[in-house]
């Protein structure tokens, strides 16, 4: 069995412990949460904990922000893998544009496993050795309990970002023409009791190229997800179908539209949900994914030169 170093941030806004789970039920993994001191000092992290010859693979789902200033010392770690999630900002305008490529060039024979299948074909034109793993949920906390739906329509979630700008605008134009509830809730069981309560899930990644991991929980709740249309590809990979599974829209007028129809129709209403839900929880668990992160990792990586002397004397004091 293939044996993993699995580093992961010990304090993230999204709870992914199943995720990571997922992940270790098919290697041999072993799974560190590294705090923000640790991330910050990798090599010395290493020096003092990791022997990288007893692993096949070393899985990074580490803050961007802190691999991008560590570049020397992470092209000398063997056997590198990066799980990204994040990577839509490469091609969005924001603070990271265009800085996953300059990163990934100082890393050409890593593994970057995307979850953005448009994002992955990008990546992987740009000469990078990129695999598709779609973004998923928990599902041993987020389920359809089959209670009454009494917010029609709503969105839960951040707007605060300037990745979030054409989320924000969208929202605020469909808030002036419909009843939409924004709100944010705890993680947990207020975040499932929120969802549930939701008939009407508004998707508003705007620009963002993928869909992020709000809309397979919305799915798998039960909601009818209204969804920003991230384009056939990436419709295409993940088997979602407008009118079958979701609804898709390119703009307000679209969206309004078709929710006109909807709240004409209850039957196909609930169809719809009823087809997300079973898409999501078939496809979109974090224990299947985990298996296919796990199945991306296996084949041969790129070969790797050997670090220089300077950058092999370093991590030998650890500084």
């Amino acid at each position: 069995m293939m044996k993993v170093l699995f580093l992961v941030q010990k304090e993230q806004r999204v709870i992914l412990d199943r995720f990571y789970e997922g992940i270790a039920a098919h290697c041999d993994c072993d799974i560190r949460w590294l705090d923000d001191t640790e991330q910050r000092h990798l090599r010395r992290y290493f020096k003092q904990n990791v022997d990288v010859t007893n692993y096949d693979r070393i899985l990074f789902f580490l803050r961007f922000k802190q691999e991008i200033r560590q570049v020397e010392f992470i092209a000398s770690v063997p056997n590198l893998v990066i799980l990204e999630h994040d990577a839509y900002q490469n091609y969005i305008p924001c603070k990271y544009s265009g800085c996953f490529s300059k990163h990934y060039r100082h890393l050409p024979w890593a593994r970057v496993i995307s979850s953005g299948f448009t994002v992955t074909e990008q990546l992987r034109s740009e000469g990078f050795d990129a695999v598709f793993v779609p973004k998923g949920y928990d599902g041993t906390l987020l389920h359809d309990k089959g209670i009454e739906r009494d917010i029609e329509l709503a969105f839960v979630g951040s707007v605060k970002s300037t990745a979030y700008d054409g989320r924000r605008r969208l929202l605020e134009d469909l808030g002036q023409q419909e009843t939409l509830l924004v709100t944010r809730t705890k993680s947990g069981a207020e975040y499932l009791e929120t969802l549930n309560r939701i008939r009407f899930f508004v998707s508003a990644d705007v620009g963002m190229g993928e869909y992020m991991i709000k809309n397979f929980e919305a799915m798998a709740c039960g909601c009818v997800l209204l969804a920003y249309n991230q384009g056939e590809a990436e419709n295409q990979a993940l088997g979602f179908i407008d009118m079958e599974n979701l609804v898709l829209y390119r703009d307000v007028a679209e969206l309004r539209q078709k929710l006109a129809v909807l709240r004409q129709n209850p039957a196909l209403t609930e169809h719809i949900a009823r087809r997300g839900r079973d898409l999501a929880a078939s496809h979109y668990e974090f224990a299947t994914l985990g298996a296919s992160v796990v199945d991306a990792m296996r084949p041969d990586l790129r070969q790797q030169p050997p670090p220089g002397w300077m950058t092999r004397f370093r991590n030998r004091l650890g500084f």
